[in-house]
């Protein structure tokens, strides 16, 4: 078996290694790969980096509350249907069916995510990430089950689509309800936790490498200590780099009680969890 690439840079190479296994196993079994992790803004890297050192292609369906298998495998061109069916009627084409079977022909199919993941891909199968897995109802988790089960959608016009090469497949879920034990089986599962300081000090320092190092470290430290209050959202490390930057525009050289509570809009999402923060601000901030 060809060893796979080394990633490189901050945060690259810890994760990647957590996570280098689970593909090949999922593969050598037959199962998807299932992230589950809490609101953790940076573990898309985490797939991009694997599809990088594969050399494969990432494919990426965002999932949503009322995705449909419509919008997740194909639709058609309906303009450019609407255009060539004025230019037949110009053209003084009377030949409906060979019209219609224009019409719906793989020329105004627009593939979505699951059809693209299927079709044969330079460089070999793609990795597809299935993103947010739980925020679908059950009638799309169904779908998909059965799709990722034989790695084939049908569509009513055209057949049914086979995929030349399986794909890497990997679910996350921030677990804002439970799938069901029937996808459960058929997943490999792997459990991805806040980072600790060192490596979401690596994360800021990355992405934000103008942020002065004592209030990347003051931030970093507070951020910790509001993890562990009794929050309805803890903040996950999207919040850490929106607020490094929030931080770093005020022009802060060390980060104050005042500061914090200037700034709680971009840390906390719900009143509740900013109104816990104020009451505990001596505990979050204090840095003797």
């Amino acid at each position: 078996m060809r060893s796979l690439p080394r990633c490189t840079g901050p945060n690259r190479r810890g994760r990647f290694e957590l996570v280098a296994g689970l593909p090949f196993r999922a593969r050598v079994h037959g199962r998807v790969d299932d992230e589950t992790h809490p609101a953790f803004g940076g573990y898309l890297d985490g797939d991009g980096d694997l599809a990088a050192a594969l050399g494969r292609r990432l494919i990426r369906l965002q999932c949503y509350e009322g995705l449909d298998a419509g919008s997740a495998v194909y639709e058609w061109n309906f303009p450019a249907q609407m255009v060539a069916i004025r230019t037949a009627e110009a053209a003084g084409s009377a030949d409906r069916q060979a019209l219609t079977e224009e019409l719906f022909s793989e020329r105004f199919l627009i593939r979505r995510p699951l059809l693209e993941a299927m079709q044969p891909q330079d460089g070999g199968p793609p990795v597809l990430l299935i993103d947010e897995i739980d925020r679908t109802d059950e009638p799309f988790e169904a779908f998909l089950l059965e799709a990722l089960s034989d790695f084939q959608v049908t569509i009513p016009e055209l057949g049914t689509r086979r995929a030349v090469h399986v794909p890497f497949v990997v679910l996350t879920s921030n677990s804002f309800r439970d799938m069901s034990d029937a996808l459960k089986r058929r997943c490999l599962h792997l459990y991805i936790d806040y980072p600790g300081p060192a490596t979401e000090h690596a994360i800021v320092a990355r992405r934000i490498p103008a942020l002065p190092g004592r209030l990347a470290d003051q931030m970093i430290t507070a951020m910790e200590r509001i993890r562990r209050l009794d929050l309805k959202k803890k903040p996950s490390i999207s919040e850490t780099l929106d607020w490094g930057r929030a931080l770093l525009n005020l022009q802060l050289e060390s980060l104050s009680q005042e500061a914090v509570i200037a700034t709680l809009n971009v840390i906390c999402k719900y009143r509740e969890d900013a109104e816990r923060v104020r009451r505990d601000i001596d505990q979050v901030v204090n840095f003797k």
